[in-house]
């Protein structure tokens, strides 16, 4: 699974794009961010209009990707 996000002052601050089922799909609009400890929550919309969860987690460095 694989995330691009940009990263200006910390990494993973903004998904930009996920792979998902081997297609890149480029996200449309943040709906919501979240923290936990060690981890960054996202939830997004790509611009298929598809809905995913994704998180960060901190201490492996790795993307999990939830389909909503």
């Amino acid at each position: 699974m694989l995330v691009e996000c940009r990263s200006e002052h910390e990494y993973a601050e903004r998904p930009i794009a996920l792979t998902w089922e081997g297609q890149r799909r480029p996200i449309r609009e943040i709906l919501s961010r979240w923290r936990t400890p060690g981890e960054k929550h996202f939830r997004v919309r790509t611009v298929e209009g598809e809905v995913f969860e994704l998180t960060y987690v901190e201490v492996s460095d790795e993307w999990q990707i939830k389909p909503i």
